[in-house]
């Protein structure tokens, strides 16, 4: 396997009882071993602009008894997309989309828009492009390029780990 979620989501460090968005959730591979370390008491908003994908989240999560998933149907590409409230969530999970988003600063300002004072961000993303995939290599953006966003938009870079043979992680502090 390239990356596994369940790895990451534990070297991120999330809590019983923690609120948790995943933006571009997509499979839900992510949302779904979150909503396990974040527990009953807990929550996962699962954010998707593809309607077919957080349906499938849905069912994904009914099976595994998982009902602190809740799905959203939004865009984490604009200011308001995630159609979260201000200072909701005490983490965001930015996994394997930050390659194909245009506007990287917006994604950066949603998560900020949206975390409590401290919170903290995930990122997972492609080092590379790996025999046809994953990202085209021009594509890819390095750990050092995503670092240079987030700090940009008032993010205190945490850590660096290895995410996957092919996949950084990177974790993020809102000031």
């Amino acid at each position: 396997m390239f990356s596994d979620p369940a790895k990451n989501i534990e070297k991120f460090g999330l809590s019983q009882g923690m609120f948790v968005a995943d933006f571009g959730a997509g499979s839900g591979f992510y949302a779904m071993s979150a909503a396990k370390a974040v527990g009953g008491k807990g929550r996962v908003y699962a954010i998707d602009i593809q309607k077919e994908l957080i349906q499938k989240i849905k069912n994904q999560a009914n099976i595994e008894h998982l009902p602190n998933i809740e799905i959203i149907w939004g865009d984490v590409e604009k200011i308001g997309g995630s159609k979260m409230r201000d200072g909701s969530v005490d983490a965001v999970i930015i996994a394997n989309i930050l390659f194909q988003i245009a506007e990287k600063n917006t994604i950066c300002l949603e998560a900020k828009r949206i975390l409590k004072s401290g919170g903290r961000v995930l990122v997972v993303d492609w080092l590379e492009s790996f025999g046809g995939l994953g990202p085209r290599q021009s594509d890819v953006l390095s750990p050092s390029a995503a670092k240079e966003i987030f700090q940009k938009n008032d993010f205190i870079f945490d850590r660096e780990f290895g995410a996957g043979e092919h996949h950084y992680g990177l974790i993020f502090k809102k000031q």
